[in-house]
């Protein structure tokens, strides 16, 4: 049995509608934990009005202003997207993805990001994610209404409650994204002053490192391991002020 509800985070949808469409899509499924990011027009009309009965959610919906302010609390993370994608991190199925977020949600609230509809989620947003889920459409004509993707990773939520199996609590619960945040600050301070990260080009570098790390889905005392050997190679990296060895 699941100790926390799935969150569902729309980042910037665009279309009212479709926000409104989503709150009922994710009630209708027995969930209700809905966060939005930077929406148009939020509150609208529009969206009250495909609600459709599910206004309760649409109203109680979190709202932020950057993605990491969306999945603060939440462990798992998961960016969806309608095509494969090159990024070096695993991609799971809509079944897979439901399995993994239930078992996640033991120990903190996971989190299913769905992009705008029209661009999806970039590479920025992706680097927040350890898993990708991948919805198969038709490759000639894959667009899927931002809704109907919601419903349909909802679905199998709902499905997946009755068939994932019990499994004992972790030793120590997953990091979170704000402590993953301050994880990879530390280690670019680190890198920078050991000249091993190119000052003017660290971006690349830093990202391939956000996905070997993403991938590890770390727990907090592996979490608190790398800082502790980051403080220890470098005495006082830890601060967000440091700039290095005396």
């Amino acid at each position: 049995m699941t100790t926390h509800a799935p969150r569902f985070v729309l980042f910037e949808p665009t279309h009212p509608g479709n926000v409104g469409a989503a709150a009922r899509a994710i009630k209708t499924m027995g969930f209700h934990d809905l966060a939005l990011v930077n929406p148009v027009g939020h509150p609208d009309p529009e969206a009250r009005a495909r609600s459709s009965g599910a206004l309760d959610v649409l109203e109680s919906a979190r709202v932020a202003g950057t993605l990491a302010d969306a999945l603060d609390g939440c462990g798992f993370i998961v960016g969806a997207s309608a095509r494969h994608r090159r990024l070096g991190m695993p991609e799971l199925d809509p079944r897979e993805c439901a399995a993994e977020v239930l078992r996640a949600c033991a120990a903190r609230p996971a989190a299913i990001v769905f992009g705008p509809e029209r661009a999806g989620l970039t590479n920025d947003e992706l680097d927040l994610c350890q898993a990708l889920v991948y919805i198969p459409a038709n490759p000639a004509y894959s667009s899927l209404n931002l809704a109907a993707a919601v419903q349909l990773i909802a679905w199998e939520l709902r499905a997946a409650q009755g068939v994932v199996l019990d499994t004992p609590p972790p030793e120590s619960p997953p990091a979170g994204v704000e402590d993953m945040d301050l994880f990879y600050e530390h280690l670019e301070r680190v890198l920078l002053a050991s000249g091993f990260l190119d000052t003017g080009n660290p971006r690349n570098l830093m990202r391939r490192l956000r996905r070997l790390f993403n991938r590890s889905r770390l727990d907090q005392n592996e979490l608190n391991i790398l800082r502790g050997i980051l403080t220890s190679l470098a005495p006082g990296s830890g601060r967000r002020d440091w700039t290095g060895p005396p």
